[in-house]
């Protein structure tokens, strides 16, 4: 029986530098990146949607013969809702995948990866910020009313 580590993290693992766990570090990385790309999409179809629902509703108002609303701001707000839980949940989500990165490079998870530093760049990072900004652009257009 091992002798426990003093790294608290992963002492409880026995790392072995073989390649069946390489290549299962591989899997839990791209499982990462599946999970983040999923919460992308999610997201986009909150935003997308939300501002789809304040657009079609205010279009809606002009059409000949169609009776007024009985709430007309209502639209307008369950689309500032879809568009901030959009923005949200890619706050949480490339936070999470951030925390679950760095996890898989610390310690002796590190010797799995077959590299020294953090080698496999991802473009997600920049991706999740430009979906935040234009998120917030679309929040900031419909309570604004620039649109």
């Amino acid at each position: 029986m091992a002798a426990p580590r003093a790294d608290p993290i992963v002492g409880r693992f026995d790392v072995r530098a073989t390649a069946s766990d390489h290549f299962a570090w591989l899997r839990t990385r791209a499982s990462a990146e599946r999970t983040m790309m999923s919460w992308i999409r999610t997201a986009v179809s909150l935003v997308g949607f939300g501002f789809t629902i304040v657009q079609f509703f205010e279009r809606l108002q002009d059409i000949p013969g169609v009776n007024p609303a009985l709430h007309p701001a209502a639209p307008r707000y369950l689309g500032l809702a879809l568009i901030g839980c959009g923005i949200v949940a890619l706050v949480i989500s490339v936070w999470q995948y951030h925390w679950t990165i760095r996890y898989l490079w610390s310690g002796s998870f590190a010797q799995l990866a077959g590299m020294k530093n953090e080698g496999m760049q991802t473009p997600l990072y920049a991706v999740t910020f430009a979906l935040v900004l234009i998120g917030v652009f679309a929040f900031a257009a419909v309570l604004l009313r620039f649109v």
